[in-house]
Parts: structure tokens; sequence; C-alpha cells
């Protein structure tokens, strides 16, 4: 039986990854409790034993818990930003490319994707990569998201009796134009530069739609593109172009692993909407779908679609 070992396991992440894998009968999950989450030789003992190794923690803990690994057989499996861009780490979005699919079979360092990160580079990806779009074209993206990304002290701070009434509206932030994803975005898709991105915080728990927008570009073509390309993917589809989807709800997919991509626009102005769960395929789904392909099991096992 595979031992796997959640190191932040009261996180919301953490939680979310515990959840899925409640009822799980092939896995061992196990973690630490009280004064033995931050002692260092209990981690260590922890992380060196298990079969794989969910790292639900800031960057800094994160970067500490891979130092304490001295064996080569842990797969660990690293939900914070530390290493995304970082070589020999295989990046969690098998979606992307047989090569991004193949490589999480194997490696055992797996960096799994931000949330915003996966909203946008799942339309951008595909289109660069076909030489849709350019390496150097003009990104402009903005992102909606529930208060649930923000772990506990946001998700305390948004439903406490006694907020302050501006809660009630959306929050622009990230203003300063220097997200912590923006570098995973250009790393992965090859861009040349950095997109301009502003993420907005909404009055909802969780759920997310990231759009990016496009001019010069034709919906149909765009739509095409990115139909073909998730044409055999279950927990990445593409709506039909002039659907039933022209209004978008960003919570409509909370709950759930799986993402929707929603092309919109016209002959020469487009956007492309990825509606997902900031804590589902943007976090704690996407972890344990890189588990299960690193397993060799089938990938959708424990998850919600």
């Amino acid at each position: 039986m595979t031992k796997v070992f959640i190191d932040g396991s009261a996180g919301t992440t953490g939680l979310r990854i515990h959840e899925r894998l409640a009822d799980r009968r092939d896995i061992e999950v196990f973690t630490l409790t009280g004064d033995r989450r931050k002692d260092p030789e209990a981690r260590r003992e922890a992380l060196n034993s298990a079969d794989i190794a969910f790292l639900c923690l800031p960057d800094a803990a994160a970067i500490e818990a891979v130092s304490m690994i001295e064996n080569d057989s842990t797969v660990v499996i690293d939900t914070s930003t530390a290493h995304r861009t970082a070589d020999g780490w295989a990046y969690g979005f098998a979606e992307l490319s047989c090569g991004h699919r193949e490589a999480l079979k194997t490696a055992k360092c797996i960096a799994n994707p931000g949330c915003h990160a996966s909203g946008f580079i799942a339309g951008v990806y595909p289109l660069v990569s076909a030489g849709i779009i350019p390496s150097d074209f003009p990104l402009t993206a903005y992102s909606l998201t529930g208060y649930s990304g923000g772990g506990k002290s946001l998700i305390a701070e948004y439903e406490d009796a006694d907020r302050d009434i501006r809660h009630e509206s959306h929050r622009i932030y990230g203003t300063t134009l220097t997200h912590k994803h923006l570098p995973e975005m250009k790393a992965v898709c090859g861009l040349e530069k950095a997109p301009l991105f502003s993420p907005i915080l909404g009055d909802f728990y969780a759920g997310m739609a990231t759009t990016v927008m496009l001019t010069g570009y034709t919906a149909k073509e765009i739509q095409e593109c990115l139909a073909a390309h998730y044409a055999e993917s279950k927990l990445v589809t593409v709506a039909p172009l002039g659907g039933d989807e022209s209004i978008i709800y960003a919570s409509t997919y909370a709950g759930r692993d799986s993402m929707r991509l929603i092309v919109c626009g016209h002959e020469t102005q487009t956007t492309v909407t990825a509606l997902f769960d900031n804590l589902g395929k943007g976090a704690s789904g996407a972890a344990i779908q890189n588990m299960n392909i690193s397993m060799g099991t089938d990938e959708e096992l424990g998850l919600v679609l």
C-alpha cells in the first residue's frame, strides 16, 4: 500500500487533499498532529518514510522540507510557489502536452501549479505551442477568485460577523503587477515577457474565473485550437462556441476538480475564460491528479468532476 504524508495538513489545501483521499483504500494517509507538526525530526522521519509527500506549506517551509528528504524514492508534490520554475521539477499540469504527462509518471519532484496560473496557462499554452499567438504577444488577463485561496486568515477575515462592510464588494489586489504566479505563467507558456495580470477577490468561498483577452484573433480560431488540444481530456474541457455559457459565474465549478474553458468574442476580439475551483484544479484536485499519475492509477480517482 502506498504511504502518503501530508506536510501542512492543517491549511486549506492540505485539508482538501485529506478530504479527497479519505475513502481511498489503495493508500495509507498520515499526518503529524500537535507539536509534532513543527518538530524537524518528526517531519524528517515522516518525509523519508513516505512513498508520496504533499507539501502544503509556505515557500520557505517547502524548501526546508525538500532538504530533509534523504532518499531517492519519496515522490514530492509541492503545492507552494517555491519550485514551479525550478530545474529538475516536473510541472504538474498533465493536459498541457504528452511530454508533461510522461514527465509526471517518473518524476520524484512535482511542482503543483498555482491557481491563477492554472487558468491562464490552460488557455495560453496551447495557443503559443500551436503558433496561433507569438511568444512575444502582449497578453492581458484578470482573474476573479473566492477568498478560500487566501488560507485560514483570509477565510476568517471574510467570515467574521463584524467584518468591514467593504468585504461585500470585490477587492482588486496585486496592484504592483508583480503577482507571485507571473514567473510560472511566463516560463511554462514560453513567453518572452510576463503578462499584464490583475487578480480580483470576491465575496464567495470558492471558485475561479481566469480570463485572457486577445485582440486580432477570431473567437472561432481560438476555440477550435483549444478544443482540438483538449479533445481527449476529461478534466479540462472546452465549451462550444456560442453555447449557453456566455454569462459566466466564477463559483460555478466550486467543489469540482475539473476545468472548463469558455471562448467568447467575435472577428477581432476574443476572451478565453478558465472556469474552475481555486482549491480544486487550482490546488488540491490537481495535486491528487498528479499523485494518481505518479502511482500509475486512474488519474480521476478520488476527484469530483
